[in-house]
């Protein structure tokens, strides 16, 4: 049986839009990039990430572009604006957004967990 070599790709972030920068990650973090890449396989690299705090943000999207999550409690929905969540941690608006590129099935996880960003 052949065996995974995964390499590291290195991503600077500084001056970099965030979108395009993200689906460039998930495409490595897949193995897309691979010529032989098969979709049953998990055969994508690892992906470092810098300057997080540099990359750039288009449109009114810091105003307006909501994330949301619920305590489990009976009007329990809390959201937070990405211009927030772009000063307390860039690197999860980085992370949310490669994560939600991603194919929703069991290497999602796996994948994600390949992300190294600093």
């Amino acid at each position: 049986m052949n065996q995974i070599t995964r390499e590291t790709y290195k991503v600077d972030a500084e001056g970099q839009i965030l979108g395009r920068m993200a689906v460039d990650i998930a495409i490595h973090l897949i193995g897309k990039h691979r010529p032989d890449f098969q979709k049953h396989i998990d055969a994508g690299d690892v992906v470092e990430v810098t300057n997080v705090d540099k990359m750039v943000v288009t449109g009114k999207k810091l105003d307006q572009k909501e994330y949301f999550h619920h305590t489990q409690y009976p009007g329990g929905i809390k959201s937070k604006s990405m211009g927030v969540l772009m000063k307390e941690n860039p690197a999860e608006v980085l992370r949310k957004s490669v994560s939600r590129m991603l194919p929703k099935n069991k290497h999602r996880e796996e994948r994600i967990n390949r992300l190294k960003i600093s």
